[in-house]
């Protein structure tokens, strides 16, 4: 499919909506600032325009959750999401208002850790000792956020257990409130190790708190799409033990309507560059077209599964 140049003045009209065959301009919601998404998008930005002539991609800040709204909502073509709370997306569950129809599978990139970070000074040892204690976390509705409310609950406490809880848009400003004192507990959901956890490990003594069995198994009964890992010991300075933390997957999603040649294009363009991938976030070294067409409950887009059965991974 010969893309043409798109000769509509998309902005005019308030949202995205659907892009015609003939498009060649694509919004993508990435990640908050300090984040792995967003070096991340701006590497799959410039091998996919480098690669796809005419095609010119947006990067835009996002967050999971608020990335699969704004896909299915028109406000972008493509973006990262998490593999759990899509799949809450899709099934129409809390926090989405009603179900997502317009959301489709792209690929599966890598393994997320939801990490719980403490300042060795809070003496935080278990997911219960975080009552009394100030936290910093993602704005209400963000995965990371949604996770830390429901992990929360599952021991028994809610925001107001807290001394003080809040949401910083930005990764970096949660570090800085860090820091200076502001907070004792940092909840994020990124990859392992996080830059800015280990900005936080150059000024601070910090600590992983681990997830324990009943937490897990519980919040596993109410999502499948969560899984125990382990952030292997050494990962950040002085952590001497392996920790278990709730895993789940990094993924790209597309609108289901963006043209199916656009999204064959891009897939086949990342299976052909993973090594560039890696470079800005090592967990992805090594993915095979077979780990990227994982089905993970969410429809696969027709551009995405038709380059996955060329390669034999579908």
């Amino acid at each position: 499919m010969k893309l043409k140049t798109l000769a509509l003045a998309v902005g005019a009209i308030g949202a995205l909506g659907a892009i015609p065959a003939a498009a060649q301009q694509v919004t993508f919601m990435t990640g908050p600032q300090g984040g792995v998404w967003v070096p991340l998008g701006g590497a799959l930005k410039g091998m996919w325009e480098k690669a796809i002539p005419g095609l010119s991609v947006t990067a835009t800040p996002g967050a999971g959750i608020a990335n699969v709204r704004g896909v299915d909502e028109g406000k972008a073509h493509i973006g990262f999401g998490n593999s759990s709370t899509t799949v809450d997306g899709v099934a129409g569950r809390a926090p989405y208002p009603k179900k997502v129809t317009n959301v489709c599978q792209v690929a599966n990139i890598y393994p997320q850790y939801f990490q719980v970070v403490a300042l060795a000074s809070a003496n935080v040892k278990s997911l219960a000792d975080l009552k009394g204690k100030s936290l910093v976390t993602q704005p209400k509705g963000n995965t990371g956020e949604l996770l830390t409310e429901v992990v929360l609950k599952l021991n028994g406490l809610n925001y107001q257990s807290l001394a003080r809880a809040n949401f910083q848009a930005s990764y970096t400003d949660a570090v800085s409130m860090m820091k200076d004192g502001h907070a004792q507990i940092f909840t994020l959901g990124t990859t392992a190790p996080a830059s800015s956890v280990m900005d936080l490990a150059s000024a601070r003594d910090i600590s992983l708190v681990p997830v324990d069995d009943k937490t897990m198994n519980a919040l596993k009964k109410e999502n499948a799409g969560y899984n125990k890992l382990i952030i292997k010991a050494g990962t950040y300075p002085k952590q001497t033990q392996d920790v278990p933390v709730i895993g789940y997957s990094t993924h790209i999603i597309a609108a289901c309507d963006l043209p199916e040649q656009v999204v064959y294009n891009m897939v086949k363009t990342m299976a052909s560059n993973v090594d560039s991938m890696a470079a800005v976030n090592k967990a992805i070294a090594g993915i095979t077209p077979k780990d990227m067409a994982i089905d993970i409950g969410v429809p696969f887009h027709k551009g995405a599964a038709k380059f996955y059965k060329e390669a034999g991974a579908m």
